[in-house]
């Protein structure tokens, strides 16, 4: 599983991933039941995971739809 995408934000992750399952894309969303411990101030990130194969094609459509994807920093 690849990281695709990163948020506090409660709205975004139901539409990219609505986005996601109309490409016939399978995800997955971590860190649920650790945001909903905090309270729901927004204070730990969700994160959304898609299998490696199809990594490269979910960032496509969720830039496409204006979602910014998460990259990670590599280092030299």
């Amino acid at each position: 599983m690849e990281e695709l995408l990163r948020t506090t934000d409660p709205t975004l992750l139901p539409f990219a991933k609505a986005l996601l399952q109309a490409e016939d894309i399978e995800c997955f969303v971590f860190d649920v039941n650790m945001s909903i411990m905090e309270g729901g101030i927004g204070a730990f990130p969700r994160r959304m995971m898609v299998a490696r194969e199809d990594l490269f094609r979910a960032r496509v459509v969720l830039q496409d739809n204006g979602i910014e994807t998460y990259q990670p920093e590599t280092w030299l």
